[in-house]
């Protein structure tokens, strides 16, 4: 058997469109664990600072004293952008009324508008790069496929070409064209693997948010004192979502 056999060797025999097949799916892998690992570390960064505003939220004295902190520093996350949202929303719907346009309805639409604006938004940058795994999950076995196809053609026609039908010289050029096909899962197990895990990671954090939605809410529209008497129940539905 050649011992030249390998994936080195069916580097320097492939053709452009083979060549342009690998590039297709290193670029596809390349994209992938991109995203996969700088996804990875933003949902943890991510939860890390909604579960410490979420305390410093809770343990907040009134709306006021939570307004001010909202305005001496930057939303970081979603949940705090989702309570500033709310809290200008109700200071703007109760200044104006329904001379804005914005403000017909009451103040109970207004609130509602934007929570609803900013859960969309939300939702929106969560699915960010999902796209990029499910193309790279559902298309790279079938590109990888292609090559192998290709390679296998272009190997059988050489092998007629030299009259050398034996054993040993097809089972090397046939086995080699494989490698393709073992490229294209090797992208796609990965990205179907995180597109599922970040699905999952979205579904669970976007019901948090609907949760904490329901709960500002409360505090606008109904009033800081029914809210307080239900936010231990609230709070413990969130944590049970969460978990």
């Amino acid at each position: 058997m050649d011992q030249r056999l390998g994936f080195a060797h069916f580097i320097s025999q492939t053709d452009a469109v083979g060549m342009t097949v690998l590039l297709l799916l290193v670029g596809m892998s390349l994209a992938s664990w991109y995203l996969i690992l700088t996804r990875t570390l933003a949902n943890l960064y991510a939860r890390k600072r909604a579960d410490l505003f979420l305390k410093q939220f809770w343990e907040a004295d009134s709306l006021q004293d939570m307004e001010k902190l909202l305005q001496n520093s930057e939303a970081d996350n979603a949940f705090a952008d989702l309570a500033n949202q709310a809290l200008t929303a109700g200071r703007d719907g109760s200044r104006h009324g329904v001379q804005k346009l914005a403000s017909a309805g009451g103040l109970s639409e207004f609130v509602t508008r934007a929570l609803r604006n900013s859960l969309e938004q939300e939702s929106a940058r969560s699915e960010t790069g999902l796209t990029v795994l499910a193309t790279a999950g559902s298309a790279a076995p079938y590109i990888g496929l292609f090559g192998t196809v290709w390679g296998i053609y272009h190997a059988l026609v050489f092998i007629g070409i030299s009259g050398q039908g034996t054993l040993d010289k097809v089972a090397g050029p046939v086995g080699e064209a494989l490698i393709m096909t073992a490229v294209g899962l090797g992208v796609a197990i990965p990205a179907v693997l995180a597109y599922n895990s970040f699905n999952r990671r979205n579904r669970i954090w976007l019901a948090r948010l609907d949760g904490f939605a329901h709960d500002l809410y409360t505090l606008v529209t109904v009033g800081e004192k029914a809210g307080t008497e239900s936010s231990p129940d609230l709070r413990q539905t969130n944590d049970v979502v969460a978990r």
